[in-house]
């Protein structure tokens, strides 16, 4: 394994930042106390930082040379509302706030390869560093583009990385095309006619329309959806009702939605308020539908992906890297990043080991084992990417 030196000999200091960030979890948009510290180290680091976009998002850019090349990197900075279950000295000081998923983790690594760049400044063009807010379902990704991240910070490319538990470290995976799926939350309410319990027929049981919309609703993807497509509907959320002698006067449901083609994504809304209006119509209740698309289908362009897998086998060797990793049925919004513009997002392995549970649980906490690995891997990305003339 071919960590850069230079990297590894402030490995300690790279663990003291991702355990601070760990133990000061912050959610979407509330990332102050955490885009403080990146854009303090950024300026310390001597580049250029740029603050306000995407409200609590940080950019930090470095130009070396004349070339008119320029590449963007990405990292997240948010946390979840989970309550923590580990009891190491840098568990969350934040109660029901915790960094279950390694935002943390990602974002120290860029700030370790923004460290040796600047030191080293082995590359010609300009880098943008992008420390990304709310990426857990809040559209921090979006609300970036939106206001104008790649016409503030024009890049030819932008590359995202993600941890992933289960993946042993040392190693990496990526495929070309479509990698993650897109997503959708809804939010189904249906008003009906409150009554007793003991007399059902002088109301219109919200509760049972409920219960048949969420089984009819499976229907889509066994019925409409092409099987060679690939769509999951999941309801996670009833509420209705509070005594056990009264019928609610309303009943709600909400879940979510996950799809690879934006065309399945239109396809899955449009069946679902049908089935809603007809089902609600039929009992005589009436429905409201809130259907919100929160992330894209992450595509990977061709190019960019077989570049950053290049880069990734140069420090860990090709055996070490999936080039056609499976699909994956969760979301991640650097997907709006990556419809505006070439780039890749790849994972890196947070390690196989006893003990070693998802992103999103109470036990979950990042490899430190893995930060010099991934700063290494973004600065041998802008160095090759940007690479100087030979003289």
């Amino acid at each position: 394994m071919k960590i850069i030196d230079e990297i590894a000999a402030f490995q300690d200091d790279m663990t003291t930042w991702r355990r601070d960030i760990h133990a000061h979890p912050e959610l979407g948009f509330e990332e102050d106390r955490t885009s403080d510290i990146v854009a303090e180290k950024l300026e310390d680091f001597g580049l250029e930082v740029h603050r306000g976009l995407g409200k609590t998002g940080v950019v930090g850019s470095l130009r070396v040379g004349n070339s008119p090349k320029t590449i963007g990197l990405r990292a997240d900075m948010d946390a979840l509302p989970i309550i923590e279950g580990n009891t190491f000295d840098h568990k969350s000081r934040y109660e029901g706030k915790m960094h279950a998923c390694g935002h943390d983790g990602h974002t120290t690594m860029l700030l370790g390869a923004a460290r040796y760049l600047s030191e080293t400044q082995n590359f010609n063009g300009c880098v943008h560093f992008i420390f990304q807010p709310a990426e857990e379902g809040l559209g921090g990704a979006k609300a970036m583009v939106e206001e104008g991240l790649f016409e503030q910070f024009p890049m030819e490319a932008v590359f995202g990385m993600h941890n992933s538990p289960g993946l042993p470290t040392g190693k990496f995976a990526i495929r070309p095309g479509p990698m993650m799926a897109g997503g959708a939350f809804f939010d189904i309410r249906i008003t009906g006619n409150g009554a007793h319990a003991a007399r059902p027929e002088s109301g219109t049981d919200p509760v049972v329309i409920a219960a048949q919309i969420t089984m009819a609703l499976q229907s889509i993807v066994s019925r409409n959806v092409n099987p060679v497509d690939t769509a999951v509907v999941s309801i996670t959320q009833i509420h209705g009702g509070d005594a056990y002698n009264v019928i609610p006067h309303t009943a709600s449901l909400s879940g979510t939605v996950r799809v690879f083609r934006r065309e399945t994504m239109q396809l899955v809304e449009d069946r679902m308020r049908a089935i809603a209006d007809g089902l609600v119509a039929g009992f005589g209740a009436t429905v409201e539908v809130d259907y919100r698309e929160v992330f894209l289908p992450l595509v990977n362009t061709p190019d960019e992906t077989e570049f950053a897998a290049d880069i990734a086998a140069g420090i860990v060797g090709d055996d070490n890297v999936n080039r056609n990793r499976s699909l994956i049925m969760a979301s991640e919004d650097f997907s709006y990043m990556l419809d505006a513009c070439p780039g890749a997002y790849i994972n890196i392995g947070n390690g196989d080991g006893e003990g070693t549970c998802m992103v999103h649980n109470p036990g979950y906490d990042f490899n430190d084992e893995i930060l010099s690995l991934g700063a290494s891997y973004w600065s041998r990305l802008v160095e090759t990417r940007l690479a100087k003339e030979p003289l």
